[in-house]
């Protein structure tokens, strides 16, 4: 056991045997001694390297490579698939952001036809004024109907009921093409309230006549919305709320048009007064004792008393239908009003107009005078609705809600 133990110290002394290494640098000389031990260790870290190597190599070349091709496979394969996913999300992106812009140019296109409409309206109920017209503007006297006549027939608008709040939630484009759809409906309520406004007050007027808006609009078809928004009234609608809109726009423009036509007959009604000057009433309306017979019978105006040659003025604008004499009353003058309306003067000294001669509101159209079945100097007065006579009293008590004494 000594003897192998001296045999291996002695080959392990001659294979690392105790070794100096000299270092010369700057004149110095200094040198380094390298143990066996350390030799040895040097050694087999430079063989475990070596062989390391070696194995390797051999595994790569002579080792079969199907794992690793499965595995690169796998990589390919799901690489591949991110791809995809990245494409079909990028698509996606693509077709949404055709799709909102396709939609919100729609809905640009929608507003500006939209406000486009409102305008046409809005300049329409603006030419309209405060139910004031050039017609009733004799001697300077405005038109002064309001809605508070308590004759008037009560009528309300239509309360929007399309109108869709914008939540907290809804912001972004949404949320302010909300708040623009939210603005539009507000005025059109508004512009509802002010055409039932006008409406009324002209539907009174009406009403104080005895005659009543009722029987006018039973008689005459009042005429389509003087408004042009067919493309929102008529056709296909894109989208439910266009369709809704353009429905409301229909309502709105119908409460119009009502206003302006009952504007326009109020604009002719005789409801001016028959005299230019200072009169009093000697004969009312209705059933009275007749002057010549002393016998009860029907008067169909009223008989006004001023002075010989007191001007007798056009009650209302319109149309001198006849200018002459007739059995009864005299010299007399007739005044188409439209609408079914006229106003008769008679017992005139003098006329002043001839037939189909356009008149105004107070122009004076003959002298007071006593020709005919008269007993004195006075105007005999009638109004007329479809060739029924009606109490002309109440026309001068509704011209009181219309002229400035």
């Amino acid at each position: 056991m000594k003897k192998k133990t001296m045999k291996v110290r002695e080959l392990f002394s001659r294979l690392f045997p105790e070794r100096q290494i000299y270092h010369r640098s700057g004149g110095t000389v200094r040198y380094f001694t390298i143990s066996p031990s350390q030799q040895a260790v040097l050694s087999a870290a430079v063989a475990a390297a070596v062989g390391w190597s070696l194995y390797a190599t051999a595994a790569l070349v002579f080792i079969p490579n199907s794992g690793l091709a499965a595995n690169g496979q796998n990589e390919i394969d799901k690489y591949e698939r991110w791809v995809q996913e990245l494409r079909a999300r990028d698509a996606l992106s693509r077709s949404q952001l055709v799709e909102r812009t396709e939609a919100f140019q729609e809905a640009t296109v929608d507003f500006e036809r939209r406000h486009r409409t409102l305008e046409v309206m809005l300049e329409t109920l603006k030419n309209g004024g405060e139910l004031e017209t050039a017609a009733l503007r004799g001697n300077d006297a405005p038109l002064l109907v309001n809605a508070s006549i308590d004759e008037a027939d009560r009528r309300q608008s239509r309360p929007s009921a399309d109108i869709q709040q914008a939540s907290a939630s809804n912001v972004g484009l949404r949320g302010q093409i909300a708040e623009i759809q939210q603005d539009q409906q507000k005025l059109l309520d508004e512009m509802e309230e002010i055409a039932v406004e006008r409406s009324e007050a002209a539907r009174g007027v009406l009403r104080l006549t005895a005659v009543g808006a009722n029987r006018i609009a039973n008689t005459e078809e009042m005429g389509g919305p003087l408004i042009e928004f067919a493309s929102l009234t008529s056709g296909e609608f894109g989208t439910p709320e266009e369709a809704a809109f353009a429905q409301r726009v229909a309502q709105v423009a119908a409460r119009m048009e009502e206003a302006r036509y009952y504007e326009d007959v109020v604009s002719t009604l005789p409801l001016a007064q028959p005299v230019g000057v200072p009169y009093r009433m000697t004969s009312n309306y209705g059933l009275r004792v007749d002057p010549f017979n002393k016998r009860p019978g029907w008067h169909n105006g009223i008989d006004v008393g001023a002075y010989w040659n007191a001007p007798i003025t056009s009650t209302g604008p319109g149309t001198v239908s006849f200018a002459g004499s007739k059995s009864g009353y005299g010299k007399v003058i007739e005044i188409d009003h439209g609408h079914g309306f006229k106003s008769r003067y008679g017992h005139l000294k003098r006329i002043d107009v001839k037939k189909g001669e356009k008149v105004a509101i107070g122009d004076v159209i003959g002298a007071m005078g006593s020709t005919g079945r008269s007993t004195g100097p006075h105007l005999h007065y009638e109004v007329w609705f479809n060739n029924k006579p009606y109490d002309p009293v109440e026309f001068l008590k509704a011209g009181k809600h219309v002229h400035e004494e």
